[in-house]
């Protein structure tokens, strides 16, 4: 990676992050192509590219079972490939150039922010560390919880050991793949793990940004600490889509799934699966057994994904909120869009709406085709589904992954890649350089409506 830099030094940061996670995608299919990482002989060389994809997008979607497929040495490789795509390529490979003492340049600087969805190159560098170290702290702690739990559970330390910081780095790094052949549903009703798991998801799903305020606020403690708008914005948008979520989830299952449940167990089950929805990719709950109406919820909120400079994809909250926020405004008569006191740039909100229009012709381009190789074998929702899952790097699936064809696993890697980099930086990569007209048309109104 870092003889590669120098050759991006004609290309845009956009382009640049864009090489490097294809070059990573290549490197992590090497990884995983290795004989002995496999538990009985290895897999077709399209699930090999699929798994890496999605441990590297940390998505969690998989055309095999983990646990029958790899053994431990590939449990770690998988390990450190969601961390890896958790972090994000940037942040790690400034990891390394400050281990070896290589100074970090200005272009280098910017890369990390495209990254990172950030709009200053400064404190590029000290934003890499407080990533790094909060994110393994909550790795750590989860694990902590994990390990304990399946030790008293099991009595089997290795076992405990490997399940335990898996699940946690799965649910941090919002990566989605797990152990067992049908994710958590076994833990269904289980809270000492359901609530780490939700609470690992949130903050790996929240923003960066987020958790580095807050740990800047409760180290310095200063009575004049002000949290930033996007901090505000993001936790507010979260809190509102994990409840409108998990009502209309509970709302829709409690006269089917959740029919014969205990009401405190239904309640959980629904704020989890509204909370995977964000990125996390790990369900208590069998999706195919779901209502169709909850699926289609469940795709909506996907769509939104997690938050920028996250784990997550997805047109991500601040553009929904955006696009809220904007109408409700309009709706108003209002020229300007107001949130906790502050007015939202013109800029923002044209690439709200340019990421939401774009967004859905990719989403619904990508649904057609799989649909129409695949629309003997699967239905409309189960498509829409799997699509937004990839898009979002969720994860979560009906169960129709493994008996994609390869055109269909093609195009969900490909959104997989994409909801990893970024949407924005995606269309900024192949859009071309930047050319503004030296001069101005005349201004004439249009009818609209």
């Amino acid at each position: 990676m870092l003889r590669d830099a120098k050759k991006t030094n004609g290309l845009s940061p956009q382009r640049a992050i864009l090489m490097y996670y294809l070059i990573a995608l290549i490197l992590a299919t090497g990884l995983l192509s290795i004989p002995v990482i496999y538990s009985d002989g290895s897999i077709p060389f399209i699930d090999t590219v699929f798994i890496a994809a999605s441990a590297l997008s940390v998505t969690g979607l998989s055309t095999v079972t983990l646990v029958e497929t790899f053994n431990q040495a590939g449990y770690i490789i998988i390990m450190f490939l969601m961390n890896l795509g958790g972090i994000g390529i940037m942040a790690v490979g400034t990891l390394v150039w400050l281990l070896i003492g290589r100074k970090i340049s200005v272009r280098e600087r910017r890369q990390i922010m495209t990254d990172n969805a950030r709009h200053q190159t400064s404190g590029a560098v000290r934003m890499v560390l407080d990533i790094f170290s909060v994110l393994l702290l909550v790795e750590f702690i989860g694990a902590i919880i994990y390990v304990s739990y399946f030790y008293n559970a099991t009595g089997d330390f290795a076992y405990a050991l490997l399940h335990g910081t898996f699940l946690s780095v799965s649910a941090t790094t919002n990566g989605g793949l797990d152990l067992y052949s049908n994710s958590l549903v076994h833990q269904s009703g289980n809270f000492i793990i359901q609530i780490p798991v939700m609470c690992q998801i949130i903050l790996g799903a929240i923003g960066y940004p987020v958790l580095i305020e807050v740990k800047h606020y409760f180290r310095k403690k200063s009575p004049g600490f002000n949290f930033s708008l996007f901090t505000k914005v993001t936790v507010s948008t979260h809190a509102i889509l994990l409840v409108i979520g998990m009502f209309f989830i509970l709302l829709l299952e409690l006269p089917r799934f959740f029919k014969d449940k205990n009401i405190l167990n239904s309640i959980v089950d629904s704020l989890f699966l509204s909370t995977t929805t964000r990125s996390g990719g790990i369900t208590t709950v069998p999706v195919d057994q779901l209502a169709e109406p909850t699926q289609v919820i469940m795709s909506m909120l996907m769509f939104i994904g997690a938050s920028p400079s996250s784990a997550g994809g997805g047109i991500r909250t601040t553009t929904f909120i955006i696009l809220v926020l904007f109408l409700v405004s309009f709706v108003k008569g209002r020229q300007d869009v107001n949130v906790f006191k502050k007015r939202i740039a013109k800029i923002d909100i044209h690439r709200a709406f340019a990421v939401f229009i774009l967004a859905m012709i990719l989403v619904f381009f990508g649904v057609l085709t799989i649909l129409i190789t695949e629309g003997d074998k699967f239905t409309v929702i189960q498509i829409i589904f799997e699509v937004t899952s990839a898009f979002g790097t969720v994860g979560v699936s009906t169960g129709i992954t493994p008996d994609l064809s390869i055109l269909s696993k093609v195009i969900i890697i490909l959104f997989m890649f994409i909801g990893r980099i970024g949407f924005v930086s995606f269309l900024l990569s192949i859009a071309g350089k930047k050319r503004e007209l030296t001069y101005r048309y005349p201004e004439e109104r249009l009818m609209v409506g």
